[in-house]
Parts: structure tokens; C-alpha cells; sequence
């Protein structure tokens, strides 16, 4: 991975996005679009979009969403403690005495997350599951006055304080991971377009999109897909590696960090799109392995292949350890290959691709 796509990487890893909430990080994605798109803009959901070539043929979406689970201020005590619930899906274990940053009008507040001692815990109280109910955050305040003098608001969100790492071997660990890289990879696969020069018939559009987290009724992704009404449409998501111990390969199939994306295949994925995608990365020489998704994916593909009259729709996702906590860990090498694969996809395509099935 170039040096510039790095240092962009890590800015919007770094940057806090929780679910409706994803200004920050979606000011990131646009000001590196704005140095080689041809257009950038902005929607009322808080999608980000990036064009290339706007009046060519076919109209191609890319989609990643570019939110993250949090967490979301319910209550303050009287002393001061803040009590919270999750954004998008959590594990409680994994909150435990995390470091987190509250989002205020004002700024960020530091706090801590809080539970009882083990050494105060009694009978079996120690072999269960804590629950998000069970915890708190501690901001270093002594009165729930002092907390909102400091402009905290009931509803603010926060993330967990974890920046990114590098690990070695092209790995990094990020609490934004699922998805940000997502948005990363449509931005990359645009910008290698623009890079490698050269005409191509398609009008692309990358989409970072909102509200994926929470999008029991599609998200930001839903209403972006409306108003671009795109013949074809790839969404890049993050999906299960298997390389870790626990992690049952006769559920999930084959994936390991390194090993390049995933390419979905199922009663969700248009056929046609998968094809495409599988012969091109055989004909780029760019490794991939094939998930199984029997019935929906869990991405923006469920809300933009049913949009309007129907949308071709593929996916293809990034192998991920730890899904969901605050150090979640992926390959550099399938970031890069995961936006070669996608910028040669759109290439490929002429004025008068055809996806109905026959």
C-alpha cells in the first residue's frame, strides 16, 4: 500500500463515526475525494459521494458504510456517573474497562468504562456475562452538574478510545475497522482509476454510506441507491475470518488475513455480478475466496438490490478478526486487492453491459 493511501487510512480509522452520527469521519473521506474526483457532494442522510467520468455509461455504485458501533449517553447520576447503551451490536465483555470518547457540542470528554471489582463480587456473580446495564462510564466528575457544565448532553455518543496499530506482517487492528475500510476501498478503487489514466465507459460512484449499523430498514445505503439509480452496484463490508482459534470453517468457509476478498455468492447476490467479478480477479491474477450467504448478507446489498426496480448488486468483503470490539484486525494486502479488484470490475464494463438474467 502507497504511503498516501496509508496516512489516509489511518485518518479515517482514527476519526469517530458511530452510527448517525459519522460527520467527523465523513469529512475525512470527502477531503481526500475532493484531490482526484470529479465531483464531490453530500446528501440529507450524511452519505458521501465521490464521481468519476459523471456522464458515462453505465452508472456503477460502490458502497461502504462508514459508521461504527458506539455507545450512546441514556442517564447521568447524581455523582456523576454516565449510564449508556450501545450503538449497533455490541458484547459487553469487550467494553469492560475500555477507554471511550464522548462526542459533546463542545468537544470530546475522556471517560473510562466502570463495573464492580471481582474481588467485591459474590457467589456466582463472577461466572456470568456482565451486561451493558451493568456498567457505566466515569468521566472524572463529582455532580451531574459538573458533568453537564462540561456541555454533555443526554443522546451525545461516544466511541472506544483505541487508534490504530500496526501489528507486523501488513496488519493493522482498529476499533473502526468494520466498516471504515469498507469506505476506504470504493475511495482507493476510484483513485486507481483515476491513476492508471486511460478512458472507461462507466460513471462511478463511490458512496461512503450511513447509518449501516442501525440499518434495520437499510441505512443511509437505502436512500443513496434511490437517488443514483445505478445499473450495477458493489458493496465492500467486512466478514468473518477463519484463521483464528474458535472460528468454525464448516459455517464460514475458508478466509484468512492475507488471503485476498471474499466474493459473496448467494440468494442475495446477483449471479451475473459475482461472475464477473470471480473471472476478473482470475484475470488480474488477484487472489479471493467465495462465501457462502444462503440468505441475506448483513450488508447495504440487502437495501440496494431491491431498490427501485432492482439492482445487480455483488459483494465483496474484507477478512476480519474480532468483529466487533474495539481491536478489530485486518490484511493491508487485502485492502489493496479488494480496490484493485473493484477498479478493474469497473473497467471491464462497456456502454452496454447487461445483467438480466436469461
Amino acid at each position: 500500500m502507497q504511503d498516501r493511501s496509508l496516512s489516509f487510512l489511518k485518518r479515517l480509522l482514527d476519526a469517530p463515526g458511530p452510527s448517525g452520527f459519522e460527520t467527523l469521519a465523513a469529512r475525512a473521506w470527502r477531503a481526500e475525494a475532493e484531490q482526484f474526483a470529479d465531483r464531490v457532494e453530500t446528501d440529507v442522510s450524511g452519505n458521501s459521494l465521490a464521481t468519476l467520468n459523471p456522464g458515462g455509461s453505465p452508472r456503477v455504485m460502490l458502497a461502504g458504510h462508514i459508521d461504527e458501533i458506539g455507545v450512546m449517553v441514556t442517564h447521568v447520576d447524581d455523582e456523576g456517573f454516565l449510564y449508556f447503551d450501545g450503538i449497533g451490536g455490541w458484547d459487553p465483555q469487550v467494553l469492560v474497562a475500555q477507554r471511550v470518547r464522548i462526542l459533546t457540542r463542545t468537544g470530546e470528554i475522556p471517560g473510562v468504562v466502570g463495573k464492580k471489582p471481582v474481588h467485591l463480587m459474590k457467589g456466582d456473580e463472577k461466572e456470568k456475562a456482565v451486561k451493558t446495564t451493568e456498567l457505566w462510564i466515569d468521566v472524572g466528575a463529582r455532580s451531574r452538574d459538573e458533568v453537564m457544565e462540561r456541555g454533555l448532553r443526554i443522546g451525545d455518543p461516544g466511541v472506544v478510545d483505541a487508534p490504530l496499530v500496526e501489528l507486523g506482517n501488513g496488519l493493522i487492528a482498529s476499533r473502526s475497522v468494520d466498516n471504515r475500510v469498507g469506505a476506504f476501498v470504493v475511495l482507493e478503487a476510484l483513485r486507481i482509476l483515476r491513476e492508471e489514466g486511460g478512458p472507461f465507459a462507466a460513471s462511478v460512484t463511490a458512496a461512503a454510506t450511513t447509518q449501516e449499523e442501525i440499518g434495520y430498514a437499510g441505512g443511509g445505503a437505502r436512500a443513496c441507491a434511490f437517488a443514483l439509480d445505478p445499473q450495477v452496484a458493489l458493496v465492500v463490508d467486512v466478514s468473518f475470518a477463519t484463521d483464528s482459534p474458535g472460528m468454525e470453517k464448516k459455517e464460514l468457509g475458508e478466509h484468512k488475513l492475507g488471503g485476498g476478498p471474499m466474493l459473496a455468492r448467494g440468494s442475495a447476490i446477483h449471479p451475473l455480478v459475482f461472475e464477473r467479478l470471480a473471472e476478473t480477479a482470475d484475470a488480474e491474477g488477484i487472489p479471493y475466496t467465495v462465501q457462502a450467504s444462503p440468505k441475506y448478507t448483513s450488508t447495504d446489498a440487502d437495501a440496494i438490490y431491491l431498490s427501485r426496480a432492482g439492482i445487480p448488486t455483488g459483494v465483496v468483503s474484507i477478512p476480519n478478526r474480532y468483529m466487533h470490539s474495539p481491536n478489530e484486525i485486518v490484511s493491508l494486502d487485502d485492502l489493496t486487492a479488494a480496490a484493485r479488484l473493484i477498479a478493474a470490475f469497473v473497467r471491464g464494463l462497456d456502454s452496454g453491459a447487461d445483467f438480466v438474467p436469461r
